[in-house]
C-alpha cells in the first residue's frame, strides 16, 4: 500500500513540476498592453541587433542592451531586428515580442 503511495505521490510531483515550469512568468493586463502600445507607436526607436539572442518570450537580454521605460508601467522596451520587444527590467527577460 505505502509502495503505491509513493509512486502516486512521485507521479503528482512530477506533473506539478511540468505544470509550473510551462507556466509564464508574466502576463501583461490587457490596460497595460494598450498603454505599451501607443507609448512605443509615439516614441520609435531606432531598432538594434543583439547577435546570439533568440526574440522568444523567456529569453534573456545582455546586459549592454539599453532598455527603455514606459510611463505608467514596470515594463521597459526596446526594438530588436525592427520588433518591439517588451521586457521584464528585473530579470531583463522578453515577456512579449510586438509585431
Amino acid at each position: 500500500m505505502s509502495m503505491r503511495l509513493s509512486i502516486a505521490a512521485a507521479g503528482f510531483l512530477l506533473l506539478a513540476g511540468i505544470g509550473a515550469a510551462a507556466a509564464p512568468d508574466v502576463v501583461i493586463e490587457p490596460e497595460q498592453e494598450t498603454v505599451i502600445r501607443e507609448y512605443v507607436k509615439k516614441q520609435p526607436l531606432a531598432s538594434v541587433k543583439i547577435p546570439g539572442v533568440e526574440l522568444n518570450i523567456g529569453s534573456t537580454l545582455p546586459e549592454t542592451v539599453e532598455l527603455h521605460e514606459v510611463p505608467d508601467t514596470k515594463y521597459r522596451y526596446v526594438v530588436v531586428d525592427n520588433r518591439t520587444v517588451v521586457v521584464d527590467p528585473g530579470t531583463r527577460k522578453i515577456i512579449k515580442v510586438i509585431e
